[in-house]
């Protein structure tokens, strides 16, 4: 009954953590890294085709962007989400495969101007994407279901996001049984449509996210609603456009909440009639999904509305663009307006264009409105970065660069230790994930001060939860500029995994006859000899 930590160890980005008990090969969450990464991840511990099941606390790519490329490893196990996950699982990976196809595309017109024939290959194409999506199979709130023989779960909302969940799991394994919590990312109180985080009575080990855990959300700012409303004001009034690299799924439909009630209460009064422009495909088929789960998934106050016959997330002058062609159409409206675009961290997708449009311009907003990984490039701008590079070129910063600082999707410190104090008895062991580098260590200690034996594990880090002992304590392994590359390099990625599957081979071959044993490793050692360096 082994638990082992393998991404968002000491990093936000690559939620990744397996389970092993009795035959059955377990993941919670499958993520991609995003932005700046510090220290290698361990490869999973069993080749793709032996994964049974991976369980998805939520939707965002951090958590679930390396399903497809497990598809393509082999894996054809299932995939439990919430219903509202499944479904915004659905539009978010095949969004994920068209952006990692188009920029693929672009890179390889760059390299082959400069001379350079090695293709460079996405991570998964959208067929991949396609499969793993038939692998999804939606399961309700607040059920104990059975997944297979020893392992039963159960999906809490935690107020992170539409369909977002903690899971509950139970394991057995002979007549040892025992319960673990994965708290996913835990949802920032009193947020727009969504429920307040649910807690977890018991558990004798958990699994918790730090990603605000050195820090309160509290502040002498005023509420997100006024403060946009200032931001707009002081923006129209110089001439220029508010961009707002946003999260599709999640932040997005936030954002529209809020300038609905900025149109409806008059807020920028000297700019009745500006137009919002939300410029992604993605973010118009997550806005209906939000509507089609509003009765699951919405706070009272939203439901109010609703109630009411008013939908919360559309208003006058709300304009949605899908094709190319209209997208590009806003780039050559010169009123002020709204563009709210994705990705949120500002790394691909359309909003690359946007800024390269907006970012040199000092009459223009970029306003940011979702955390930004260490590395991207949300981040650089966020921290005074005077230039940046945008499909190649040097772009400068003129434009002001500001944040809602009273917005948040998860929890503050306060919020994080709420709800850990949620359980009725202090679970045996915490271990905390999905925080920098400093903020998981720091958000340990203060478990531990509070009388929690809590710990931040890196990467490889594993643990016997049949019996509460560590089977391997790692230490953070710094990635070296030349393992960087290789980490982008889909074919070294295929290598690493055959490596496994090799190792697998040859542990089935004791069977063999000699002479076959003989030749097989004859082979191994020429290959291994044609390309050591």
């Amino acid at each position: 009954m082994e638990l082992q930590f393998v991404g968002a160890a000491h990093e936000v980005t690559g939620s990744c953590h397996y389970i092993q008990v009795g035959s059955k090969n377990i993941l919670v969450d499958c993520g991609m890294r995003q932005g700046g990464m510090k220290y290698e991840n361990v490869p999973l511990p069993v080749a793709a085709s032996r994964i049974d099941f991976v369980i998805v606390t939520h939707a965002h790519i951090d958590h679930t962007g390396m399903l497809p490329a497990l598809y393509k490893d082999g894996f054809r196990g299932q995939v439990v989400a919430t219903e509202a996950t499944a479904s915004l699982c659905d539009i978010m990976l095949r969004d994920s495969a068209h952006i990692q196809t188009m920029e693929a595309e672009w890179k390889n017109k760059r390299e082959k101007r400069s001379g350079n024939e090695e293709p460079f290959e996405p991570v998964y194409s959208m067929e991949d994407a396609l499969n793993l999506i038939r692998l999804i199979a939606p399961y309700e709130y607040g059920k104990v279901y059975t997944l297979c023989d020893g392992v039963r779960f159960r999906f809490t909302d935690i107020g992170h996001l539409l369909g977002s969940a903690s899971v509950e799991l139970w394991l057995t394994e002979g007549r040892t049984e025992k319960k673990i919590v994965f708290s996913g990312d835990i949802g920032n109180k009193d947020q727009p449509l969504l429920k307040d985080p649910a807690l977890t009575d018991s558990a004798d080990y958990v699994v918790m996210e730090s990603t605000y855990g050195d820090r309160l959300h509290e502040g002498d700012w005023a509420p997100p609603v006024e403060e946009l409303a200032q931001i707009l004001r002081d923006t129209f009034a110089r001439g220029g456009n508010v961009v707002i690299p946003s999260f599709a799924v999640g932040r997005t439909q936030v954002m529209l909440y809020y300038l609905r009630q900025i149109k409806q209460n008059d807020m920028v009064p000297e700019f009745k009639n500006f137009p919002v422009y939300v410029d992604s495909p993605l973010a118009v088929e997550a806005t209906e999904i939000f509507l089609e789960n509003e009765d699951k998934c919405y706070d009272e106050e939203a439901m109010a509305l609703i109630r009411q016959g008013v939908n919360p997330i559309t208003f006058p002058g709300l304009r949605l663009t899908i094709s190319t062609d209209e997208s590009k159409a806003i780039l050559e409206d010169y009123d002020p307006k709204v563009i709210i675009s994705a990705s949120g961290m500002c790394d691909a997708g359309r909003i690359k264009h946007h800024l390269k449009h907006n970012l040199w311009r000092s009459d223009s907003t970029i306003l940011f409105v979702g955390y930004q990984s260490a590395g991207s490039p949300g981040r650089r701008i966020l921290e005074g970065a005077e230039e940046i590079k945008i499909f190649g070129e040097a772009v400068a910063v003129k434009a002001k660069i500001e944040s809602l600082r009273s917005l948040s999707g998860h929890a503050d410190k306060n919020g994080l230790l709420e709800w850990i104090g949620g359980f009725r008895d202090k679970p045996r062991q915490v271990f905390v994930v999905h925080g920098d580098d400093e903020v998981t260590s720091e958000f340990a200690q203060t478990l531990n001060d509070r009388g929690y034996s809590a710990m931040a594990p890196f990467s490889g880090t594993r643990f016997d939860m049949a019996t509460g002992k560590f089977i391997e304590i790692t230490r953070g392994v710094l990635i070296s500029k030349s393992a960087k590359a290789r980490m982008v390099s889909d074919s070294y990625t295929k290598l690493k995994l055959t490596s496994k599957k090799l190792q697998e081979l040859i542990e089935d071959s004791t069977g063999l006859p000699n002479k076959d044993l003989e030749k097989f490793t004859t082979d191994l050692e020429k290959l291994m000899e044609k390309y050591r360096r």
